[in-house]
């Protein structure tokens, strides 16, 4: 590993600019959420892209939130991460600190008086809204390792849609269809073209399910379980392919992370590899954190140690074998660098993996080949990535065993 690519954001402290950017993207993110914060008056009147918030905290009784800026016309992209790649995680961060948040708490059992809250969050387009609050909102911001930051929030009296809400009709249809089971109803809603985004919302505004068994879900649960249902389902249809014959490889980099996908000839497998390198989000130490979990062809019975990210990019490889119709062996590896410091939720590596996917891959008659690869593209020396990696052992077992034979 290089002394000078691991010391360079230590040494340089945002002065020297050792990294020859005009600007310090580490200074630059911060100025942004220390940036004067947006006034806030005690009624907010802004077009809701749409987005609705329900926390965890005190589950059963949490809070739910519908959000807007302070501004009125076409603000879908504040709440659809699909398209936040197209911009700088600055300009991400700018868009989302701006949504003032009206808050209200509830029951997840009670969802009948939320009709018009449920409606509203289905919107296929921005919904403008009147926000009337007990108090004007504080300044603050809002980060979560599964969801994505937000703004300012406050307490809500009364809550005013001044334009009219239209679901798609997919959305529409597994609303208002009572007997539709929410399992069902996302694998409707994925299969119907809805993006993912979208299900999660209205998965956790309590829009899905039947009948009287419609529950709000906290929208960080909402985001893994959309997540792990439809890739489930990818999955059990993944297994009925062709097994690939040779090897791929992909690689990626974008905004202090580097993502690399192996897919080897094999039956179904798949695994998730995050490298933490010192002073990162998950990582305020001073020497390289590496975890990682798996899953053979049969599935896993307990939920992965690395939470909502296993899920995500467990998603985009379902979505890319599905569309090239053949099964493997699925490693895909992620290192994150100095700089990348904030929780700004799963999004970030479910839309990473699968541009990676969309990438033209090298192809490999060996495993040798491949290795040479990915130890060129990671800062980590290759024996980590053995000595982490469970998949990439049974591979190398399996190539000296048919060499055996």
């Amino acid at each position: 590993m290089s002394t000078k690519a691991t010391s360079l954001c230590l040494l340089c402290r945002g002065a020297k600019g050792l990294c020859g950017k005009h600007a310090c993207p580490v200074f630059d993110l911060w100025r942004v959420i220390e940036s004067p914060p947006i006034p806030c008056a005690s009624v907010l009147e802004g077009s809701s892209p749409p987005s609705v918030f329900v926390g965890r905290v005190g589950y059963p009784r949490v809070r739910i939130a519908p959000a807007a800026p302070p501004e009125t016309g076409d603000t879908s992209v504040y709440d659809t991460p699909e398209r936040w790649l197209e911009l700088t995680l600055r300009d991400v961060l700018k868009m989302r600190l701006s949504l003032v948040r009206g808050v209200t708490a509830v029951d997840v059992r009670k969802t009948q008086g939320l009709q018009e809250l449920q409606l509203l969050a289905l919107s296929q387009r921005p919904v403008d809204l009147e926000l009337r609050f007990e108090k004007p909102p504080k300044a603050s911001v809002k980060l979560d390792a599964f969801a994505p930051p937000m703004g300012p929030a406050a307490p809500v009296e009364k809550l005013k849609l001044l334009g009219e809400s239209k679901p798609l009709p997919p959305l529409e249809k597994a609303f208002y269809d009572i007997d539709f089971k929410a399992g069902e109803a996302i694998l409707y809603l994925y299969k119907s073209g809805v993006p993912v985004s979208v299900i999660q919302r209205a998965l956790s505004v309590g829009a899905l399910g039947t009948g009287k068994l419609r529950r709000l879900v906290p929208t960080r649960w909402s985001i893994t379980a959309v997540d792990d249902t439809v890739s489930k389902h990818l999955v059990a249809c993944v297994k009925k392919l062709k097994t690939l014959n040779h090897y791929l490889y992909f690689e990626r980099r974008h905004y202090h992370n580097t993502f690399v996908a192996i897919i080897a000839p094999g039956s179904w497998s798949y695994e998730w590899i995050e490298a933490w390198f010192p002073h990162t989000t998950w990582n305020p130490g001073a020497r390289v954190e590496v975890e990682g979990d798996w899953e053979g062809y049969h599935g896993r019975s307990t939920y992965a140690s690395l939470g909502g990210c296993y899920y995500a990019a467990r998603l985009a490889a379902a979505e890319y074998l599905m569309k090239e119709k053949f099964q493997g062996v699925v490693i895909l590896i992620r290192e994150i660098y100095e700089g990348f410091f904030l929780p700004i939720g799963v999004w970030f590596v479910r839309e990473n993996v699968r541009a990676l996917f969309k990438s033209r891959p090298e192809r490999f008659e060996t495993l040798r080949e491949v290795v040479e690869h990915l130890g060129k593209a990671t800062r980590l020396p290759l024996s980590v990535w053995f000595n982490k990696s469970t998949l990439l052992k049974m591979l190398i077992r399996q190539e000296r065993l048919e060499a055996w034979l």
